[in-house]
């Protein structure tokens, strides 16, 4: 199963995976970071299948999204996600290079839960790339992988 602080990081783009780990990394060894390449790998990654059949159970405790990727975009990423029981608790922050506000108000309308926009200045995106994964790994709470509407219920209630 997964760990509380693993991390999912889809993007196409090479240079800005590569300052992601980076950001990431120096952050602490017990952070275990993942990357995909398109959004076609992360939903393999995610329904454990093709490349990613014999990976380790569980979901990651956080999705770092890029929009703009090849084969399946992150726009159908995010509605396959959110629509999926077994997914749609993963937190999921869209990190872009768009700042318009239809692709926000989109995102938010799939249910994406931070959209954040990537500095270009490599000083701000690390900084923003560790505040991400402070909040999302250390200060955020999910639903336990037992998690179920109804086991909120109490005895008789339905």
């Amino acid at each position: 199963m997964s760990g509380p602080r693993d991390i999912l990081v889809a993007d196409d783009d090479e240079n800005d995976r590569r300052l992601t780990l980076a950001a990431l990394d120096e952050l602490g060894a017990e952070l275990e970071v993942r990357t995909v390449r398109d959004g076609a790998e992360l939903l393999d990654y995610l329904r454990r299948e093709g490349d990613f059949k014999d990976r380790s159970p569980g979901n990651p405790a956080l999705l770092l999204l890029d929009l703009n990727m090849p084969r399946v975009d992150g726009w159908e990423v995010l509605r396959t996600i959110k629509s999926d029981p077994a997914l749609k608790a993963i937190p999921v922050v869209v990190f872009t290079s768009s700042s318009r506000d239809r692709d926000v108000e989109r995102c938010y309308q799939l249910g994406a839960n931070a959209y954040v926009v990537k500095p270009i200045d490599f000083g701000e995106f690390t900084v923003t790339v560790r505040n991400i994964r402070v909040f999302w790994t250390a200060h955020n709470h999910t639903p336990q992988p037992a998690f179920s509407p109804a086991a909120m219920r109490g005895p008789g209630q339905s």
